[in-house]
């Protein structure tokens, strides 16, 4: 009977635990509840087809302290490169592209300055401008270290070096 009541304890913890997820939301939903509620916005821009886009989020997105940390700090928007619907923001439509076999959307192409790459983690703070774009994939360790940086929101006066070098990771 302890074996059993053990192994149900531990299921339901394990279930629990692999439960916890990013509470993504769409870009505009993101926009909206930053105008109610200030907050960075965490922009993760992917593509279907995109292998490192995949591993990013078995990888890094699927980790605790990494769920935990955007959850808390930022609106978390997944946004696809290549989207079919019409994004409005800052009263300009943007809208899916097709041009022969070269496909994208104007929205993750124009916050990407145009270089398409997948993925690409973008910040934006709590006015709603950009503040950085990280192309590529990023491991938990370096996720971590970067989604705290943009948190302290003082980007523009602290230096990366200074805050490497002082950051506790809580893997």
């Amino acid at each position: 009977m302890k074996k059993l009541v053990l192994f149900v304890t531990l299921a339901f913890l394990t279930i629990s635990i692999n439960a916890q997820e990013i509470h993504w939301v769409s870009f505009e939903k993101a926009i909206e509840l930053n105008k109610a509620n200030p907050k960075f916005i965490l922009i993760d821009i992917y593509t279907d087809w995109c292998g490192w886009c995949k591993k990013m989020d078995k990888d890094t997105y699927s980790n605790a302290v990494i769920i935990n940390y955007i959850n808390k700090h930022y609106y978390a928007v997944k946004l696809d490169g290549e989207e079919k619907e019409n994004i409005t923001f800052k009263n300009h439509v943007f809208k899916f592209k097709q041009d022969g076999k070269r496909k994208y959307h104007e929205l993750p192409a124009t916050l990407m300055s145009g270089k398409l790459s997948y993925p690409t983690t973008l910040f934006m703070n709590e006015k709603e401008e950009l503040i950085d774009k990280i192309p590529g994939y990023l491991n938990t360790e370096l996720m971590e270290k970067i989604l705290a940086f943009h948190a302290i929101k003082d980007v523009k006066t602290k230096k990366w070096p200074a805050f490497e070098k002082n950051f506790k990771s809580k893997l």
